[in-house]
C-alpha cells in the first residue's frame, strides 16, 4: 500500500519515498510484543544525505525495517532537501499531518523545528537523534556515546600506525563530531603519547556541507596522507566515502576506519581491504527500541542514553585484519565499561 502527502503540505522543500508494510493484525494477549490490535504508522526524516549514505541515515533506516518487519509498523520516509529550519519544519509537520506518530527525526539539525512542530501536534511523539536542547512532554531524545566507541578504534589505528602520526576527519566542525575526535583522541594516546593526531574538518557552521561531499573527503585524506597519516578515522557521514577513495588510491599502505555502520561490509570490494574497522553507533537499535517503546505505551518524553552497557555503540569485526588488535581493543571496553577509564567528550 503506498501513501503519499500532497506536495502543498510540503511547500515543495522535501523529497518523499513512501514504504509501507503490510497491514498490523491482532496480537494475542500471550503475545509479549505489546502491539494488540493498534497500528503503528512510523514517519522517520532523513538529514539532507538520506537513505544511501552508508553511514548515518541508513542505520536509522535499517531500525526502522526491522521495526516493519518485527513489530508489523507502517512507515513513511521523508527526506529534507534544503538546509533550513523551515523546510525540516514542513517535513515534519507532513509526516504529523499525515497521522505519523511516532515520528522521527534523524540529526540534530531537526533540532529547532522539532520544537516548533512539537508544538503543534501534542499528542504526537517526536524522538530526534542527537539532540537534547528540546524540552517537552512529547519529545524523547536519543543519545549515544560517541566517544567510548571511538576510544576503541583509536586504539587500533594507534596499534595499527607505522608511522606514528593518524588522522581524523569530521565532516562538520560541530560539538557532536567533537565528541568523535575527543574520543578518538584519546584511545590513540592511552597506547601510545607521542602518535600525533592530524585532525581536518570538511566544513564550519552555517555550512553543513560537510556531510555529503565525497570530493572534500577525498581532498582532506589525501592532505593527512601527504603529512605522513598512515590510518585514518573519518566520522563524516556520506563524505567518508571520499576518504575511503583516498586511502585506497594512497601509494603506501594507509588504513581508513568508518563510522556509524560497518562500512566495510558495504565497500566496493577494491576499497574492503583498506577499511580496517568502523566505530559501530547503533543508530538502528536506537530507532528499533524507539519504536518498540511507543508500540508497547511509552509515549513520554525525556532523553536515552546509548552507550557501551547497552550495546549503543561498538566497533565492526568484519575485517579479519582487526584481530591482532581485538585483545587490546577489549581491554579498553573493560576499562571503561569498569569505570577505571573516563573517556573525554570534549
Amino acid at each position: 500500500m503506498i501513501k503519499r502527502i500532497t506536495a502543498g503540505l510540503l511547500a515543495g522543500t522535501l523529497v518523499l519515498a513512501l514504504a509501507a508494510c503490510t497491514a498490523t493484525v491482532p496480537i494475542s494477549p500471550t503475545d509479549s510484543s505489546g502491539l494488540g490490535s493498534e497500528t503503528i504508522h512510523v514517519g522517520i526524516a532523513y538529514d539532507s544525505a538520506g537513505r544511501g549514505d552508508l553511514s548515518f541515515n541508513d542505520a536509522a533506516g535499517a531500525g526502522l525495517d526491522r521495526a516493519k518487519k518485527e513489530l508489523l509498523v507502517q512507515a513513511t520516509e521523508a527526506t529534507t532537501e534544503a538546509e533550513n529550519d523551515q523546510a525540516r519544519a514542513e517535513t515534519l509537520r507532513g509526516l504529523a499531518q499525515g497521522g505519523s506518530n511516532p515520528v522521527i527525526a534523524v540529526g540534530f539539525l531537526y533540532a529547532t523545528a522539532v520544537g516548533t512542530v512539537g508544538k503543534e501536534f501534542p499528542d504526537t511523539l517526536f524522538a530526534i537523534i542527537d539532540d537534547d536542547s528540546v524540552s517537552a512532554d512529547n519529545v524523547v531524545s536519543l543519545l549515544f556515546s560517541e566517544e567510548q566507541g571511538s576510544y576503541l578504534v583509536g586504539v587500533a589505528a594507534a596499534r595499527a600506525t607505522r608511522t606514528n602520526r593518524v588522522g581524523f576527519v569530521g565532516g562538520v566542525d560541530v560539538a557532536l563530531i567533537h565528541k568523535f575526535e575527543a574520543g578518538y583522541t584519546a584511545g590513540v594516546r592511552s597506547v601510545n603519547p607521542g602518535i600525533t593526531v592530524d585532525v581536518r574538518y570538511l566544513s564550519k557552521p552555517p555550512d553543513f556541507s560537510g556531510f555529503g561531499a565525497p570530493d572534500k573527503g577525498t581532498a582532506a585524506a589525501r592532505q593527512l596522507i601527504s603529512n605522513g597519516a598512515d590510518v585514518i578515522y573519518a566520522a563524516a557521514g556520506g563524505s567518508g566515502s571520499g576518504v575511503f577513495e583516498a586511502v585506497a588510491a594512497a601509494p603506501a599502505k594507509v588504513w581508513a576506519i568508518g563510522v556509524d555502520s560497518d562500512q566495510y561490509a558495504s565497500a566496493p570490494e577494491a576499497v574492503k581491504p583498506h577499511i580496517l574497522t568502523s566505530m559501530l553507533k547503533r543508530v538502528d537499535n536506537g530507532v528499533f527500541q524507539e519504536i518498540q517503546a511507543f508500540a508497547k505505551g511509552d509515549r513520554e518524553g525525556g532523553s536515552k542514553r546509548y552507550d557501551l552497557k547497552v550495546d549503543g555503540v561498538g566497533y565492526a569485526t568484519s575485517n579479519t585484519a582487526l584481530n591482532r588488535y581485538k585483545d587490546d581493543m577489549e581491554k579498553a571496553r573493560y576499562r571503561i565499561l569498569s569505570g577505571a577509564v573516563k573517556v573525554p567528550s570534549k
